[in-house]
């Protein structure tokens, strides 16, 4: 029997890498009209954790895949008997 080798996630790296690398660049070239919207109040207050949601999905997607394709992963836990 072969070996099972699981599968890098290259194609989930560079495509999360990609839209992080866009919002940050958004978000630095448009500071001035999204610091004007978000301190609008009201139900615009809500935008800010909205945008850290969207921030923290594809940065944290990034990231993982970044470390999986290295080869670091999580230290699996024994079962204890």
């Amino acid at each position: 029997m072969g070996s099972y080798r699981k599968k890098k996630p290259y194609g989930s790296m560079i495509i999360m890498g990609i839209v992080s690398i866009a919002l940050y660049a958004a978000l630095l070239v448009k500071q001035d009209i999204i610091n004007g919207i978000f301190g609008k109040g009201g139900i615009y207050a809500f935008f800010p954790i909205i945008t850290a949601f969207i921030f923290s999905y594809f940065h944290g997607g990034f990231t993982g895949s970044f470390w999986t394709v290295l080869g670091v992963e999580a230290k699996k836990k024994r079962e204890v008997k």
